[in-house]
């Protein structure tokens, strides 16, 4: 999909926004992209001041002086990234837009988080114990790799962040500690930086900061959560409310981590994690010296690469080496939702794992069915108590709709007071309906899906006996209210259970597939474990984060591709320990062909609805560690390759100079389809024969290597040459991939048909998905 009328097009896209998007000149906060700079990685004081004055002195061109460019200037980012945030109103943000030295300018515009067992099924210990083959010790458990979170901060107390039998920080590590309001965070030889970003937040917001937001003390968990998850220590005799003990651990526990805080609180008119902000944390990153960055951030998608801050920062940080992991965002199981899908980033969907914090429901009729929950106890006694539908317990003026869900303020307390109440999930939290059920007096909850979330259950930290059911188990319960007079119910405790089959599967919130930018690249790249995933928590607030649960713990379970995301990024740490000289994206190949695609049962992974999942779905597949640690071959791709890859997307020489920083021209013939993927996606065949070229690196011994396709539905897939014999490590082979279609045999139907391409030398298979559309 060639697309040279692409950079007109986004400045006609991108005037007719601002130009729409507010009224009598009203200043909001805009973000004004350049590119690169051309100074070096270790820039001067004098560098960064001249990168500094250039930037008020374009601004001050437009909107009068350089006196009032001072005053609208919110960040100057002078390090890696080259452009500014400002104060604009629309007519002076198009104007800015149309300056040849502007790669693109875009509204400062709010992201949202994404909100141990998992390392044993991932296959890095066995019944407690970490084998000569675990990932974990093949990758030196990440010793002193750099982690960096964009994220709501860390809380320093935690154990997982305590630096006992820690040597002096890494001499590389250039970052600090920045100081913060009275309860700002102290940093040690494990958690070596924080820094807090605030200033594209307090644009938004449009008041002065409350003093208590200048630190990056994390008052919300998620930033705790993600951080012990990547980086976090082995910490033993881990629970909460006593569910779930084990050893804590993040995927790299020997690395140093550092907390950028770029998310902040929710407020009427502003609230999330802003582009501004999010561009000033990668830019300090970078020079700080992270080695990986993991982003449980995203947008709502739709947003070209160069009018997205995190894509933006991103490009930066893997030019400079950094491997950048995002989560793949938590709007499944709809297709095309998937965000964070730049070619550059390593997108992350969520799976289950094969422990679950089960409960009973018990009916009267002596039926039985199993939920999940982290509830403290069961109901009262364990005895049985009358069972309403939430439907038929509305208050007057509130619809059965309403009440169902268990929206607060639905319930009517003489209707519910003694009673198990059933309520649907959907669009109010889960912990909210149950704090609605106690409100109006309900001994316990029974939480059952909705048709779309099947299967997909979340263990809930509830503030009274509930279960969380699935989506057939609920039926039953509301047919049995139906045909039943006196119907009845009972909640048991939490039983902690391993094993669970099938697991994996994937998750129903995680995003799906395809791209709804750039389709050739097929997203997500993998799937991760994202659901009940205990880890370290703020003491701020409680589990809940409702105001009137005051139970604190120091370890919670979460569930979100925000997750998923920092799993991976651990293992990616794992094997930036082991490959230190391996690029970002060779680590990726490494990660993405040696996944799996079968469950603990042996057959194909499934999703929440118990249907055959897709490379849009989970993408490659499941992480799969130890395996990841020597993958044989890897699909690497150079800076170049990305540049490459932008003109394919419509971009020219000119632009693409601006944030190379290099002399660059556009090759004469370049496909998109082409580029150097660890995965093969044909958006439009439209009966056509595509070829596609690939090369691979061996990383591993001399070696021959033979291909073999499952073939996707009606379409042949053939590979020239069907085998790669390598002499030396290092040397790289390239082939091409003939994809065919026959339109005959696919009939009436129509859309996506999958298959894969799997190169092996009897001792490491080397799988890329194939995704072909044969929309007619």
């Amino acid at each position: 999909m060639t697309l040279s009328f692409l950079p007109s097009l986004l400045l006609s896209l991108v005037v007719f926004f601002l130009l729409h998007t507010t009224t009598n000149g009203a200043k909001k906060s805009y973000v004004v992209y350049m590119g690169a700079h051309s100074h070096q990685f270790d820039a001067s004081l004098q560098e960064l001041d001249s990168v500094t004055n250039s930037h008020l002195d374009l601004l001050g061109s437009f909107i009068g002086s350089t006196v009032k460019a001072k005053d609208a200037i919110i960040y100057s980012y002078t390090r890696h990234i080259n452009g500014f945030a400002a104060m604009l109103d629309e007519k002076e943000a198009a104007e800015i837009a149309k300056d040849p030295r502007v790669i693109s300018v875009f509204p400062n515009l709010p992201r949202k988080l994404h909100t141990t067992r998992s390392w044993e099924f991932l296959g890095l210990q066995k019944a407690g114990k970490i084998t000569d083959s675990s990932a974990w010790k093949v990758g030196r458990f990440g010793e002193d790799v750099v982690i960096g979170t964009l994220d709501t901060g860390a809380w320093p107390e935690s154990r997982s962040f305590q630096d006992t039998g820690f040597g002096p920080v890494p001499a590389k590590w250039r970052g600090t500690c920045q100081p913060g309001h009275e309860d700002g965070v102290r940093c040690n030889r494990k958690l070596i930086g924080v820094r807090y970003f605030n200033k594209g937040y307090a644009a938004a917001l449009r008041t002065p900061l409350n003093v208590s937001l200048n630190s990056a003390r994390d008052l919300e968990g998620h930033g705790t959560h993600t951080l012990s998850t990547a980086g976090g220590n082995f910490v033993p005799n881990v629970s909460i409310l006593n569910i779930g003990n084990g050893t804590a651990s993040g995927g790299s526990p020997r690395a140093r981590v550092a907390a950028y805080k770029v998310c902040w609180p929710e407020t009427e008119t502003a609230g999330g994690c802003y582009d501004a902000d999010i561009m000033a944390a990668v830019d300090a990153a970078i020079s700080d010296g992270v080695d990986v960055l993991s982003m449980s951030i995203g947008g709502t998608g739709g947003n070209e690469f160069f009018r997205d801050g995190l894509s933006i920062s991103s490009f930066h940080a893997v030019k400079n080496n950094i491997a950048v992991v995002c989560s793949a965002g938590n709007d499944g199981p709809i297709l095309e939702t998937v965000t964070n899908v730049a070619p550059w980033i390593f997108t992350v969907g969520a799976s289950t794992t094969d422990r679950n914090f089960a409960n009973y429901v018990s009916l009267g009729n002596k039926k039985q069915i199993k939920g999940i929950s982290l509830s403290a106890s069961g109901v009262p006694s364990g005895k049985f108590y009358p069972l309403i539908s939430a439907a038929n317990a509305n208050i007057a003026n509130v619809s059965t709709t309403s009440a169902l869900l268990c929206f607060a303020g639905s319930l009517d307390p003489r209707k519910v007071k003694g009673k198990v109440v059933l309520c649907l999930r959907g669009e109010n939290a889960r912990v909210d309906k149950g704090t609605e059920c106690l409100r109006a007096g309900a001994v316990g909850m029974i939480l059952a899906n909705n048709v779309t979330d099947g299967n997909d259950l979340s263990a809930d930290p509830h503030v009274l006996p509930a279960s969380h059911i699935n989506y057939t188990d609920g039926q039953i319960i509301f047919a049995y209210l139906k045909r039943t007079k006196n119907p009845t119910a009972s909640i048991t405790d939490v039983k902690t259970l391993l094993g669970v089959k099938p697991a994996p599967f994937v998750a129903a919130f995680s995003s799906r597939g395809p791209s709804n930018i750039e389709p050739t690249i097929l997203k997500p790249d993998i799937t991760a474990p994202g659901v009940s995933i205990l880890a370290a928590f703020t003491e701020a607030v409680s589990p809940t984060e409702l105001d009137n649960d005051k139970r604190r713990f120091p370890y919670s379970i979460l569930s979100g591709t925000s997750m998923s995301c920092p799993h991976v990024a651990g293992i990616v740490g794992l094997l930036k320990s082991r490959y230190p000289l391996w690029s970002p994206s060779a680590i990726k190949s490494a990660i993405m062909t040696t996944a799996k695609t079968r469950d603990n049962t042996r057959k194909s992974i499934l999703d929440s609805s118990i249907a055959k999942a897709t490379p849009f779905a989970y993408g490659s597949g499941h992480v799969n560690p130890n395996s990841a640690m020597n993958p044989g071959l890897v699909y690497d791709a150079t800076t170049e390759d990305y540049l490459n890859f932008l003109c394919a997307r419509g971009y020219n020489d000119t632009l693409i100079r601006l944030f190379s920083q290099k002399p660059y021209s556009c090759p004469d013939t370049y496909s998109l389809e082409d580029f150097n993927y660890p995965s093969i996606a044909v958006p439009n065949i439209q009966a056509r024969k595509v070829t596609l070229t690939r090369t691979v690196t061996n990383v591993g011994s001399p070696g021959t290597y033979k291909v073999r396709v499952r073939q996707p539905f009606a379409v042949f897939v053939t590979v020239k040459p069907s085998v790669l014999e390598f002499k030396t490590t290092g040397e790289k082979k390239t082939f091409q991939v003939i994809i065919t279609p026959n339109f005959a045999k696919l009939g009436t139907r129509a859309g996506y048909v999958f298959g894969d391409m799997i190169w092996s030398d009897g001792k490491h298979s080397v799988r890329s998905p194939i995704a072909v559309n044969l929309a007619s």
